[in-house]
């Protein structure tokens, strides 16, 4: 981690070098810096509900009910140099809470957590300079009581011309996962030889990780995971009513990449925990057409195809035709349809022997297409939201969404910009 802390901060004073040669031409001696100050406050809440019958913790079978109510506060500061760069500093808080009616069963007895809250406050800077050319970075954190992640990344614009940007984006994630077992899978016992802990249940069964305590009965030992992307976009105007931008990700995950709460019951009635690979590459790449039909009505499309080490194809189709009713109202009506593969690790319960390597009962990995029919609705009234100048505008967001392997749920978001 030290390592790649020292690249960002080489990159940072490469381009912090670059974008100070952005002062010829100006005299700046007439110039008076702004410093950081607050621009914008966002806050959005969302209440999401999702029934379901296919629970991974009980090895495909079972209640997949889950409530969670959703809180995010950004502030966004803004303020310039003596260089005439932009400085833009976003300053976020989420807040989630979730109830599931699956996670009871990690215990046999139904005895056990059955909901959570996960905190996640992030940090993004992005400087710009005059010629709309920008770099930035940004640090995340999240944690929850089986979970923690903390992530950076680096993200930079080039305007090629007034029709042409190209943007670049390394991110990395580092994670640690608790892991708690099913009630009759708890590890009693553990040996660490060569960097590898290995857990013993009480019903003999052995585990193995790559992180953990050593001897006895250990409370809580947790495995890492790390998730690395590289991104990249090319956006262009093709004329004054056609804009598209094509997308391309490399993605890299390695470490425990399953959960260990996840059952998978064999065909011989005996169950275990979710085995998986400890690698998976990833690659979806995007299209996105914007068509401008006048001044009212926009037609944004989007298509994304994505293949992986796992043996996942996936295609994504989406279409949403934002509509302005007035200068003041507008509505965005949107459809999506998503249709994967399944992952070569995957059987439903009751399928899988000893013989195979690798296994899953997770229907979020199996073969699957869905559907999300939503609808916005966006208000920026002169008067202000609620004839309050200081609340510029509100957005409603609500959506209903169905999987074919019998899931469905709904969403509803509130979103309140403020100046």
């Amino acid at each position: 981690m030290r390592k790649l802390s020292l690249t960002v901060i080489g990159l940072y004073v490469m381009f912090l070098s670059a974008f100070s040669q952005s002062t010829k031409g100006f005299d700046t001696t007439s110039y008076t810096p702004k410093p950081l100050t607050l621009d914008e406050t966002n806050f959005v809440t969302s209440y999401y509900t999702q029934e379901g019958k296919h629970s991974a913790i009980q090895g495909g079978i079972g209640n997949e009910h889950v409530v969670d109510l959703s809180n995010g506060l950004e502030l966004k500061f803004v303020g310039w140099d003596m260089s005439h760069n932009k400085h833009t500093l976003g300053v976020e808080l989420g807040l989630d809470h979730h109830t599931s009616a699956s996670s009871a069963y990690v215990s046999k007895s139904g005895a056990s957590k059955t909901g959570g809250t996960r905190v996640y406050p992030s940090l993004n800077w992005t400087i710009e300079n005059d010629k709309g050319n920008s770099f930035g970075i940004g640090t995340y954190y999240s944690t929850e009581y089986n979970y923690s992640s903390f992530g950076v990344d680096v993200h930079a614009t080039k305007k090629i011309s007034s029709n042409t940007e190209i943007n670049g984006k390394f991110t990395a994630f580092f994670d640690e996962v608790k892991l708690i077992y099913p009630s009759e899978l708890i590890p009693q016992t553990a040996v660490v030889s060569g960097g590898t802990t290995t857990y013993t249940s009480a019903s003999g069964r052995t585990i193995t990780s790559g992180g953990g305590s050593s001897g006895g009965s250990p409370s809580i030992p947790s495995s890492g995971r790390n998730s690395y992307s590289l991104s990249g976009s090319i956006a262009q105007v093709i004329n004054k009513r056609l804009e598209a931008s094509v997308t391309i990700d490399l993605a890299n995950q390695n470490g425990y990449l399953g959960l260990p709460f996840h059952r998978v019951y064999f065909a011989d009635g005996t169950d275990h925990v979710e085995n998986l690979p400890y690698m998976r590459n990833k690659l979806p790449i995007g299209l996105r057409l914007n068509y401008f039909m006048g001044d009212n009505i926009v037609i944004r499309s989007y298509y994304r195809y994505y293949t992986d080490s796992w043996g996942v194809v996936s295609h994504t189709a989406e279409l949403e035709v934002p509509v302005k009713v007035n200068p003041f109202f507008s509505i965005s009506p949107l459809y999506r349809y998503y249709t994967q593969t399944a992952v070569s690790y995957f059987g439903a319960y009751g399928t899988h022997t000893s013989a195979d390597k690798y296994y899953t009962s997770n229907y979020s990995l199996s073969a699957l297409n869905s559907q999300f029919v939503g609808l916005g609705i966006h208000l920026a009234p002169p008067k202000g939201i609620f004839n309050n100048e200081h609340v510029s505008s509100m957005e409603v967001r609500m959506g209903h969404y169905t999987q074919s392997t019998e899931l469905y749920a709904s969403v509803i978001s509130f979103a309140f910009t403020f100046k």
